[in-house]
């Protein structure tokens, strides 16, 4: 009999209810009430970060957080091109230009080729980075944490730290990740760069239905402070409504946080349900002996939070591509998506700088995202795999 299993979906309790009550029986429902500290305090606590701001989406966050660190017109940024272009287009939108990275195995950025970038392609000049080609500062890069994975952060602040490069850490995908190894053993994603931002959209680890978070290291109060402002319009009087800079109505509203105290509460009850579907699809694919596939690991050394499952395909080994894969599955009624299109390759960024790029490129060709939900069955897994296995045959 035919399932309907989606990709990624939220986990809601009813407890959620409540929370939502108060905020319509008080008429506190928009940018103010007591929801938005209380989620941002739980936050900032669960990862050890210096504190936490609420805003109104992980896109709006890394707005915030390159004004925030002095990025402007003119300026490049060096950003991943495997990676959702949300994460590239607030570059555009502070009228700096992206310099696109490839990623390494991991999936996340690679901090070798990063460097040789700023080696080779670079000068350093008035106590900057200035890139060769263009002329123009390299200001920042910003790191994605794709899938929950984590990115290569000691060499890539090895980098930053060399060549006097902010760092934002895009921990969209990344919530509840931390090392478990090495010089940040112990840190929460988003909290070993500049600043860091969190999204709770519906099909992140936890959601508020939207929203996101910005968030910084023990040392980043400043920047936070900075960022707050930023992202409550640059109101420096509530009560006569002066702004002394430019800023944006960015603001995470109480009815978004008030999900999120809810959810939060959850969120390692969530990870170890979706490490544990994870181990059950590769012993289930390993006990099916289906060759041409493999689910990618997690790097060594860290608690991944195990948000997406991707999965690669050799389709000379498997006998159908990819694509082909990926549509079977669907007709199926098994919801699965393709990595990103590479955002280098996107209309807006086709004349946009970039940097040896090559597994990424194998990645976009390669990688399927399976149903990953925290509410997915045992007998769901045995399901997909079956399916893939058939279709393999066929």
């Amino acid at each position: 009999m035919k399932r309907e299993i989606p990709l990624s979906v939220p986990s809601l309790d009813m407890d959620i209810v409540e929370n939502l009550r108060e905020c319509v029986e008080t008429g506190w429902v928009s940018t103010g009430g007591r929801f938005i500290g209380e989620f941002e305090a739980a936050v900032a606590g669960y990862a050890g970060a210096a504190g936490a701001v609420g805003c109104q989406s992980g896109t709006a966050g890394l707005h915030v957080a390159l004004r925030a660190l002095g990025v402007g017109p003119g300026d490049e940024v060096i950003v991943p091109t495997l990676a959702f272009i949300a994460a590239v287009n607030p570059v555009a939108f502070q009228g700096a230009s992206p310099v696109f990275m490839d990623c390494d195995a991991g999936f996340c950025m690679d901090a070798g080729k990063l460097g040789r970038f700023c080696a080779e392609e670079c000068r350093m000049e008035g106590g900057g980075l200035v890139d060769r080609k263009t002329g123009r500062r390299v200001a920042a890069a910003i790191v994605v944490h794709v899938f929950g994975n984590l990115a290569d952060m000691e060499g890539i602040m090895d980098v930053a730290g060399r060549y006097g490069l902010k760092v934002i850490e895009d921990a969209t995908e990344a919530l509840g990740s931390y090392w478990t190894e090495g010089r940040h053993r112990g840190r929460h994603a988003g909290t070993v760069g500049d600043l860091g931002v969190y999204s709770f959209n519906a099909n992140k680890i936890i959601t508020t239905g939207g929203g996101g978070m910005i968030v910084s290291g023990p040392r980043g109060g400043r920047l936070l402070e900075r960022a707050r402002y930023l992202a409550t319009t640059a109101k420096d009087d509530g009560l006569r409504f002066v702004h002394n800079d430019v800023g944006y109505n960015y603001r995470m509203l109480n009815i978004q946080a008030a999900l999120g105290v809810s959810q939060i509460r959850r969120l390692e009850s969530f990870i170890e349900v979706k490490a544990a579907n994870y181990r059950r699809y590769a012993e289930c694919l390993a006990a099916m002996g289906i060759e041409g596939v493999r689910l990618l690991p997690y790097s060594a050394g860290l608690r991944p939070n195990h948000w997406f499952y991707p999965f690669e395909v050799d389709g000379a080994a498997f006998g159908k591509s990819r694509d082909a894969l990926m549509l079977a599955l669907i007709d199926e009624g098994i919801q699965c998506r393709p990595v990103w299109r590479l955002c280098h390759l996107q209309r807006p960024y086709r004349r946009a700088r970039r940097y040896r790029i090559s597994l990424a490129a194998r990645y976009e060709k390669s990688v399927l995202n399976l149903p990953c939900s925290v509410g997915l069955a045992g007998d769901d897994v045995e399901y997909v795999c079956e399916a893939i296995k058939r279709i393999g045959r066929g």
